[in-house]
């Protein structure tokens, strides 16, 4: 076991990777990365100082999933319900992207880390949205870590456009009703061609999914915590892995 786990990591690995299974890491992790305005408020600082070392948090997160071997980390960003925060907060949110590509995307590229975009591109200032775009096309070569950040993202505004993308489909004569499959709506989902995540991870102590991949997520493995996403560290993601592992997915079957 310690001569696979080597090989795998490269190295003697830390202590917490030592009770995990080499053969059983869940292929596609995806995150709700909750909770940084209340970190803040617990220091007495700023919502905005929260949001910034939440983003420390994304890079020691996707460097821990990638000594896994995990192949798709997907993180929600930002929803298509945060607009309605306050404007300030919003502003310094859009920032937040160009900030971290800009000083990580040496690293990333290192790391071969592939970054992709899963949302709705229209209401994003330009800034933002360019950031992002130069960021997926400077790692489109890369074969590694699959990073997606899920960026305007609802999961019902998805679904709609899933929907009415297939009804007009139906509309064209390219389909029957009858012949509608899941792979029909899988394949018009901002997430075709990537695999349903294996496993969820929800930080700050909320039980729920936030319109967060709804239709992806139907039998994926859910662990959440208390901790809050700012010092959410790769001792707390080890541990999600191990709970993971402990359970047996059965997908609706005895």
């Amino acid at each position: 076991m310690l001569q696979q786990l080597r090989a795998l990591f490269g190295k003697a690995p830390a202590k917490p990777l030592l009770s995990l299974e080499p053969d059983n890491i869940p292929q596609h992790i995806a995150i709700i990365m909750d909770g940084n305005g209340r970190w803040a408020k617990s220091r007495g600082l700023p919502r905005m100082a929260g949001h910034h070392s939440g983003m420390k948090a994304v890079k020691r997160i996707t460097m821990a999933a990638d000594r896994l071997g995990v192949k798709y980390l997907t993180l929600y960003a930002f929803s298509t319900e945060n607009w309605k925060r306050p404007k300030a907060e919003v502003e310094f949110l859009m920032k937040l992207p160009q900030e971290f590509l800009t000083m990580e995307i040496k690293d990333l590229m290192e790391k071969n880390v592939q970054i992709r975009m899963m949302g709705h591109k229209e209401e994003l200032p330009s800034h933002t949205l360019k950031a992002v775009e130069d960021a997926v096309v400077q790692t489109s070569g890369n074969t590694g870590l699959v990073l997606t950040f899920a960026l305007n993202y609802g999961s019902r505004k998805e679904m709609i456009e899933a929907v009415r993308s297939i009804g007009r489909d139906v509309k064209e004569g390219k389909l029957i009703p009858e012949d509608i499959e899941v792979s029909h709506m899988e394949s018009h989902l901002l997430s075709a061609g990537v695999p349903d995540p294996d496993l969820l991870i929800r930080t700050s102590g909320e039980l729920r999914l936030s319109n967060f991949m709804l239709w992806q997520l139907a039998y994926s493995e859910m662990w959440f915590t208390d901790v809050y996403w700012p010092e959410f560290t790769d001792e707390h993601f080890y541990e999600a892995v191990r709970e993971y592992q402990r359970r047996a997915r059965r997908y609706g079957g005895l």
